[in-house]
């Protein structure tokens, strides 16, 4: 009997499935032996020796482990195939005394029956590189977490910590945050000629006045600029037809898939992550088995085995015919700084179709399996090829475009309708269908049509453009984005609003902290810097404890002066709509063992506190996007303020909603009676109302 070690349980099934009756599988759970739990474990001293201990509660693992490998044939670790997987299989094999040259590691990118057959049958040696590049994380990692984290919980409050990745993460969401608040908007206006040929009415955008970038800025503007149009004719003056080509995207990496998966299927990082690893450990197949269906999902590459690329061909050209598939094969650029130490994440097999799994998928599942699917087919396909056409409107000075696209060949976005949806969802709104049009044509004016806008302040951070950021900018890798949101959440240095990532008080108050008194692991650029380094590592250019020698020099100065120069810091206590009844003030959120609470801010004096009840919020606010609560006064009378308060000072007597007035824009309000719901515009110069019966709403 032959011994195969592998991490997850989830897998067991699949593997023993196609190893046979002559394996026994025998899953770790992870890690076996760590750093300790209740010290530092990195002696300084010594080169920064790692003090690894057997981890609590495996020692029921390891004993079996021990046990079974006494009396196996062979031993061989197939833990999973990255630096953390290389890592456990040297601890393993330390633990059991397998000679060091020993080759008894065996990895596989997917778990299919040919592939892990041909894996036991070439096992190689630990690869040492791999096990000194996650040594040298971890031992980076230990000393800013156990460093940094008693500071923070002595200067600012307790159960807080901080580490080499996440506090940077935390610090993008921060900066984007100042961004936002800092933003001071400028007004502009646009103006839209509907014109009409052949009884085709068509819309075009003003662009440019005497041949020169034109956006009004301002009403008395626009007024003028509408004056002058009116009367003026609108003639066609230039005609671009071109056939535009668009590419079919690359498979997916691990940040790439938990990108679409929030922004496509509202999967989160978390859940995402969660689904994943059943899809590549294996889903029950009916009569089929336990069957792996998606090779490994932490990866940053996006090439493709040559086997997987042929199968490919022949599946698109079987199933939507030799159009479908290029004479040679898509080969995507990678982007800098990745490992590449694995495939794109794609299907083991593409006779498993999404519809053929479906029933016995759960929806999150299925729904991930099927963007994955989708995803990987259209990435070996054609292009997608269209007819263009850019039309030029002379209008006096003035100069208006409009823009037209027919398909002439779907190309991949036959297999990748999410693809199809996204670009409906993008097209500008100027792009239509348009009239046959020849230089020289004088079109009819139906209407001019002017809006009032705003330039916008960035978009806050979502959970897939926190990874994207992180991504690009070469913070963390494929492993550590889903646990690196995960911490900052439960930490309560972030809040969710719908999707997006805020910094609460509390996030603020640690990154500044941070942000004073250390530097360089605040640093973008340093992380970046020290991602590579980690990389060099694995290459065998660099040794690992020159990389965190490196860094502790400097890292120690900055400890040592924020624990003397440091004084405490105060977080911010959010205030509440809740008087208290005692003495009359408005009663502060805290938190305790059990969670958060109402207080009394005038604490000892007045011991009041209560429980803190969840509110659904009524809206969001029109002003600056947060949630926006029922609230009451001191006296009882019912308002609605926003949560974003002191910042944002939105308050009404009305009851507020998400609903825009189709007069002038402004948010409506709404009474509520027993039949009806009665809206009426907030902006009191506007005189909207509309009835709605609550049976048909």
């Amino acid at each position: 009997m032959k011994l195969v070690i592998i991490e997850g349980p989830g897998k067991r099934d699949t593997l023993k499935k196609y190893l046979g009756q002559d394996y026994d599988v025998v899953a770790t759970k992870g890690h076996i032996r760590d750093l300790p739990v209740k010290n530092i474990g990195v002696d300084v001293s010594k080169n920064f020796e790692p003090a690894y201990e057997i981890m609590p509660g495996k020692e029921a693992i390891i004993k079996e482990l021990k046990t079974k490998s006494a009396k196996a044939e062979q031993v061989l670790l197939a833990t999973d195939p990255d630096r953390e997987g290389e890592a456990i299989s040297w601890h393993i094999e330390k633990i059991l005394n397998i000679n060091e040259n020993e080759p008894c590691r065996i990895e596989f990118n997917e778990i299919s029956k040919s592939v892990v057959n041909k894996a036991v049958l070439n096992p190689r040696k630990i690869n040492m590189d791999l096990v000194h590049a996650q040594q040298g994380r971890r031992v980076l990692d230990r000393l800013v977490g156990y460093k940094i984290s008693p500071i923070i919980c002595k200067k600012i409050k307790s159960n807080l910590s901080a580490g080499r990745v996440q506090s940077v993460a935390l610090k993008l969401i921060v900066d984007r945050e100042k961004e936002i608040r800092n933003f001071k908007p400028k007004e502009y206006w646009t103006i839209n000629a509907l014109l009409n040929k052949d009884n085709i009415d068509f819309k075009s955008s003003l662009v440019t006045y005497k041949n020169k970038k034109f956006v009004p800025s301002n009403e008395q503007e626009t007024l003028a600029v509408l004056d002058y149009l009116k009367d003026k004719d609108y003639i066609v003056t230039e005609i671009k037809k071109s056939v535009t080509k668009s590419n079919p995207p690359p498979p997916f990496t691990t940040s790439t898939m938990q990108q679409d998966a929030l922004n496509k299927i509202g999967m989160s990082i978390a859940k995402t992550s969660k689904s994943a690893q059943v899809l590549y450990e294996g889903v029950e197949l009916g009569t089929e088995g336990k069957t792996a269906l998606i090779t490994y999902i932490r990866t940053d590459s996006t090439r493709v085995s040559p086997e997987a690329q042929a199968k490919a061909k022949e599946f698109i050209i079987n199933n939507y015919g030799k159009d479908y598939a290029p004479e040679n094969y898509n080969v995507f650029k990678s982007k800098k700084n990745i490992q590449d130490a694995h495939e794109a994440i794609r299907p083991i097999s593409l006779e498993h179709t999404p519809e053929s799994v479906k029933p016995f998928m759960t929806p999150d599942n299925y729904k991930l399996y099927k963007l994955i699917y989708e995803r990987f087919v259209a990435s070996q396909m054609s292009q997608a090829t269209y007819d263009s056409m850019s039309v030029v409107i002379s209008a006096g000075d003035y100069g208006f475009k409009v823009t037209g696209r027919t398909p002439i060949f779907a190309g991949f976005t036959r297999a990748y309708k999410m693809y199809e949806e996204q670009q409906e969802d993008n097209e500008n709104s100027n792009e239509a269908k348009l009239p046959k049009l020849v230089e020289g044509d004088k079109l009819k004016l139906i209407e001019l049509l002017k809006e009032q806008k705003f330039t916008k302040p960035p978009t806050r951070l979502t959970e897939a453009t926190l990874v994207k950021t992180m991504e690009e900018k070469g913070i963390g890798r494929p492993a550590t984005y889903a646990p690196t949101i995960l911490v900052l959440l439960n930490r309560v240095y972030l809040q969710k609003e719908g999707k997006y990532l805020i910094p609460t008080d509390l996030g603020f108050t640690v990154t500044e902290f941070l942000e004073e008194y250390f530097p360089d692991v605040m640093n973008v650029s340093f992380t970046a810097e020290m991602e590579d380094n980690l990389d060099k590592i694995e290459e065998g250019s660099m040794q690992w404890q020159e990389v965190v020698k490196n860094f502790y020099g400097s890292f120690e100065k900055e400890v040592i002066y924020a624990v003397k120069g440091s004084k405490k810091v105060s977080v911010p206590l959010e205030v509440s709509d809740v008087i208290c009844e005692k003495c009359g003030a408005n009663m502060v959120v805290r938190e305790g063992k059990t969670g958060k609470f109402l207080a009394c801010p005038n604490f000892p004096n007045c011991k009041n506190i209560k429980s803190l009840v969840e509110q659904k919020p009524v809206c969001t606010c029109p002003e600056c996007g947060k949630e926006v609560f029922e609230k009451r006064t001191r006296y009882g009378k019912i308002f609605y303020g926003c949560s974003g308060y002191p910042n944002c000072k939105f308050a009404s007597w009305e009851k507020p909603t998400n609903l825009k007035c189709p007069k002038c824009k402004s948010f409506l309000t709404v009474r509520e009676t027993k039949a009806n719901y009665n809206y009426k515009c907030s902006n009191k110069t506007c005189d909207f109302t509309k009835q709605e019966d609550k049976e048909t709403n």
